[in-house]
């Protein structure tokens, strides 16, 4: 095993991690900037005001994506315990 393999694993890791994260993260940073905008423009300064609203988008993201992020993150899974074989080499 080289340093290069180690390195692509990660590298394949760290990728999976941000594709999986980055749709709710992105959802959740969305909904966060319209909620403090609101707040600015309101005056309103209730600090638990976005935890409901990005609570919900979170979870609609997580019901609307999350077929697809388990079909990537199985194929990924398959792909490195199909690599095992070679790790040994």
């Amino acid at each position: 095993m080289s340093v290069g393999m180690i390195v692509n694993l990660m590298r394949g890791g760290v990728f999976q991690v941000f594709i999986l994260c980055a749709p709710v993260l992105g959802a959740a940073l969305i909904v966060g900037l319209i909620v403090a905008i609101f707040q600015a423009t309101t005056s309103i300064q209730e600090q638990t005001l976005t935890f409901l609203p990005k609570m919900l988008v979170i979870l609609a993201v997580l019901a609307f994506l999350g077929g697809w992020m388990f079909d990537v993150m199985g194929n990924y899974t398959v792909n490195l315990f199909s690599q095992i074989q070679n790790l040994g080499k």
